[in-house]
């Protein structure tokens, strides 16, 4: 069985394994290398990443780090990136596990909206969508707009009419956009 947990140091050779492998080609240690970053990342409020671990194997990893807004003090926002799981154990659910808990996690400590930059499709299944994007500008230009999107934690997570979000260092590379 799966479990999903807290990812510590002592995870990163895995976390960065899920990620050199779930993604081809040079992509994969990109993405590997932000993963490793944010893992590393002190914010407030706190990065954080979870990792699904299978009979003592990391097969998953999802980090989440806050963003903000200049219009809003009382806002709180986070961005999930990335999300991996090895290609051996696709197609189970553990991506879907680790949105889940994250979103779960999030919506306990009160987020306002968690955005992604992604697949449509997949993450439209967890309640991300344009409409709710559209109120945000993303912190870099996106080389596919229609990646940008977000779903609202609470009933009081719309920024009005627009905000521009920052994000944090690691993610503020207009190459990962």
């Amino acid at each position: 069985m799966t479990s999903i947990r807290f990812a510590t140091d002592r995870d990163s050779r895995g976390i960065s394994e899920v990620h050199s492998t779930a993604f081809p080609g040079p992509e994969g240690q990109v993405v590997a290398s932000l993963a490793i970053k944010l893992l590393n990342e002190k914010t407030t409020p706190e990065t954080f990443s979870l990792v699904a671990e299978l009979d003592g194997t990391v097969v998953g990893h999802i980090a989440f780090s806050p963003v903000t807004i200049d219009a809003n003090g009382n806002w709180t926002g986070y961005i999930l990136a990335p999300l991996g799981v090895k290609p051996a154990y696709q197609k189970r659910r553990i991506g879907s596990q680790l949105v889940e808990s994250g979103i779960e996690l999030l919506t306990k400590k009160g987020v306002n909206v968690l955005f992604v930059y992604g697949d449509p499709e997949y993450y439209g299944k967890f309640g991300f969508g344009f409409q709710t994007a559209a109120r945000y500008s993303p912190p870099c230009d996106l080389q596919y707009p229609t990646g940008w999107l977000a779903v609202a934690l609470c009933d009081d997570g719309f920024a009005e009419p627009t905000a521009k979000i920052s994000c944090v260092a690691a993610l503020h590379d207009p190459a990962l956009w």
